[in-house]
């Protein structure tokens, strides 16, 4: 009988996680923030306490597990439309190299040493530092690089504003300030908080208004 219990219970967990998973979004692994992995690894161990212990009620592991779902499903809610609150749960994002410059400082900061940056750029076909325009440290932990030789008038976006939040440190990579940030605004008829992205590309400005996302 305890087989069968067993059984049916890994079973039953197969499908409740993979409908969870649906409801929670779509991410790779390696994307998953740091709510997202602890709601994961709670779920990972309750439903293994409640297949270890078959004579366990069934329902002690799928209220935490429904109430932690619900809980994560807000919380992705509200961080969704505040900035502050997805910087505080997920991080920002950290400028690892720049212009061809090592930002030894951020590296510190973020706990992130050379070798970690060595092997993340070979892992991308990178041989030398030399060969890196920019690399940014994702909050995931995945470092994207742009390199020189693909693009040598850097006409790749640069996010300028992010949810209505000036990106200032981009501002001054391209050149600009905030005078002509805000005279670019007036122009297209746009005040800051309505700006969902905002990239520079090409020497000019483009601007995504949050009503056409929603």
């Amino acid at each position: 009988m305890s087989y069968f219990t067993v059984l049916w219970k890994t079973l039953f967990f197969y499908l409740l996680i993979t409908v969870i998973y649906r409801i929670m979004g779509k991410r790779e692994v390696g994307e998953l923030s740091i709510m997202d992995l602890i709601v994961s690894i709670f779920i990972a161990e309750l439903a293994a306490i409640s297949i270890d212990n078959y004579k366990q009620n069934i329902f002690l592991s799928v209220v935490p597990i429904l109430a932690l779902v619900i809980v994560q499903l807000v919380v992705s809610r509200i961080s969704l439309k505040s900035s502050k609150v997805r910087s505080i749960l997920d991080g920002d994002p950290s400028m690892i190299i720049e212009r061809g410059k090592v930002n030894f400082k951020e590296m510190l900061k973020q706990r992130y040493n050379l070798d970690d940056l060595l092997v993340q750029l070979r892992n991308r076909g990178i041989k030398s530092l030399e060969e890196v325009d920019y690399a940014i440290l994702e909050t995931s932990g995945k470092l994207s690089v742009f390199r020189k030789a693909e693009d040598k008038n850097r006409v790749y976006p640069l996010p300028v504003i992010i949810d209505g939040k000036v990106q200032k440190d981009v501002l001054f990579q391209i050149g600009k300030d905030m005078p002509w940030l805000m005279e670019a605004l007036s122009r297209e008829n746009y005040q800051l908080e309505d700006v969902f992205y905002g990239f520079y590309q090409k020497k000019k400005l483009f601007l995504i208004r949050k009503e056409a996302i929603k």
